[in-house]
C-alpha cells in the first residue's frame, strides 16, 4: 500500500519534535499520540534512523550520538583523551525513573560521555552503599544522585554528599531545609508545586469548588505537592483542609476500607473532585468508584499525578506528567558543564515544568477537552 507522503512527512516531523523534547520516545506512546499503528511508528523510526536522525533502541528511539567534529580519525589519532563518565544512582528502576534514566542516557550519548547506572532503594544506607561503590571504582568524574531525604539523618546525608570527592547534582531531589553544606548542592527537579496548581485550576475551571487531595505516604514529592495545593486554594478562595496522607494503591493492606473512608468524608463534605498522587493510587480509587456505581466524572472527578499508567484506566485518567526525560537530560548537561568549566560556572538549581494531560476522568463528555 502506498504511504501518503505529505502526511508521513508531517508525522515524522512531529516524531522528531517529541524526541528532541524528551530525549527518548517509545513506540506505544507515539502510536497513541499520532493516532497510528505501532507498525507505522516503527517504519517511521526505521526511515529516520536510516537518515542518521535518531538511533533505534528496543521499543523506541533515542537521539543519536553526536560526532566530535574536532576529533581526528582513529588511525590518525590513536592516543585519545579518556571520555568523561558520570555515575547515576536512582531509587527505582521500574516506576517513574526509567524515563529519567532514558533522558540521561540520550544526553550522555549526544554529548559523548559515559553513564554508569546504579539502582538503589528508598533507604539512605543503600544509597550510601551504591554511591560508595561508584566512587571506589574510580571511574566516574561526577555523580547524579536521587537519595532518600525523608526522616532523620537528612543533614548528615547532605554533609556526606557535599564531602564526596567528585561534583554531585541531585535529580528530582533537594535538601528540604537549609543546612550549611546542603545549601551549596546543585539540583534539577520537576516543579511539582506548579503541577499541583495546574490540577487544582483545571478542576476549578470546570466548576469544582470543593476539591480534595490524597497523597502517597512517604513520597518525597508530597511536600512540593502540598505547597502547590495551599497556594492554588488560597488564590482561588477554595477550602484547603481536605488533605489525606495515606496510600490507597492495590498493594496497601486494607486499601478498600481506606478508600471507603475517604469517599464517606467526600459525601459529608460535598467534595466533587479528588487529586490523587500517584498513578497506582488514583487507579485504585477509580476501580473502587466503578465497583460502587459512582460515575466518573459526573459524580466525582479524578486527577492523577505522575502519568505513568493513568491512560490505561477506565475511564482514562487526567494526570499531571512530570517531564522525566527532560529532567534526566538537563542533569547530564549540567554535570558536563560543571566538569568542563569547573568552578568558573556558578551553581545552578533548575525547575522543569510539568504538563497536564486531559482525559475523560475530569471532563464530562459534553465539555471540551
Amino acid at each position: 500500500m502506498t504511504e501518503d507522503r505529505p502526511f508521513a512527512h508531517q508525522r515524522r516531523e512531529r516524531l522528531m519534535g517529541e524526541l528532541r523534547r524528551h530525549g527518548t520516545v517509545r513506540v506505544r506512546d507515539l502510536a497513541r499520540l499520532l493516532e497510528v499503528s505501532e507498525m507505522t511508528v516503527r517504519r517511521d523510526i526505521a526511515a529516520l534512523a536510516a537518515r542518521g536522525l535518531l538511533t533505534k533502541v528496543h521499543g523506541g528511539a533515542t537521539l543519536p550520538t553526536a560526532p566530535d567534529p574536532g576529533r581526528a580519525p582513529a588511525h590518525r589519532n590513536r592516543r585519545r583523551a579518556t571520555p568523561l563518565t558520570i555515575g547515576m544512582v536512582v531509587p527505582s528502576l521500574d516506576y517513574y525513573w526509567p524515563r529519567v534514566v532514558g533522558g540521561a542516557r540520550a544526553a550522555s550519548a549526544a554529548l559523548g560521555v559515559g553513564l554508569q547506572l546504579r539502582g538503589s532503594s528508598y533507604d539512605q544506607a543503600e544509597d550510601r552503599r551504591q554511591i560508595s561503590r561508584l566512587i571506589e571504582a574510580g571511574q566516574v568524574q561526577g555523580l547524579l544522585l536521587a537519595p532518600s531525604l525523608d526522616g532523620e539523618g537528612v543533614e548528615e546525608m547532605a554533609d556526606w554528599i557535599s564531602g564526596l570527592p567528585v561534583p554531585t547534582i541531585m535529580v528530582e531531589r533537594q535538601i528540604p531545609h537549609w543546612t550549611p553544606t546542603g545549601s551549596q548542592l546543585e539540583w534539577v527537579r520537576t516543579d511539582h508545586a506548579l503541577g499541583l496548581e495546574m490540577a487544582v485550576r483545571h478542576l476549578h475551571e470546570h466548576g469544582h469548588r470543593r476539591v480534595g487531595l490524597v497523597l502517597s505516604e512517604g513520597s518525597p514529592t508530597s511536600a512540593h505537592l502540598v505547597q502547590g495545593w495551599f497556594k492554588a486554594c488560597e488564590e482561588l478562595d477554595l477550602p484547603s483542609d481536605f488533605v489525606v496522607r495515606q496510600g490507597v494503591s492495590l498493594y496497601v493492606p486494607g486499601h478498600r476500607q481506606i478508600i471507603e473512608g475517604i469517599l464517606d468524608r467526600c459525601r459529608r463534605r460535598g467534595i466533587t473532585a479528588l487529586i490523587v498522587h500517584s498513578d497506582p493510587d488514583v487507579i485504585s480509587v477509580a476501580q473502587y468508584l466503578t465497583e460502587q456505581g459512582v460515575a466518573i466524572p459526573d459524580d466525582i472527578a479524578l486527577v492523577g499525578y505522575d502519568d505513568e499508567v493513568a491512560h490505561l484506566a477506565q475511564p482514562a485518567i487526567t494526570a499531571v506528567r512530570p517531564p522525566k526525560a527532560r529532567v534526566g537530560r538537563v542533569a547530564v548537561e549540567m554535570m558536563v558543564s560543571r566538569l568542563v568549566e569547573g568552578r568558573r560556572r556558578p551553581g545552578q538549581r533548575v525547575l522543569v515544568l510539568p504538563e497536564l494531560n486531559l482525559r475523560d476522568s475530569s471532563v464530562r463528555r459534553a465539555e471540551p477537552l
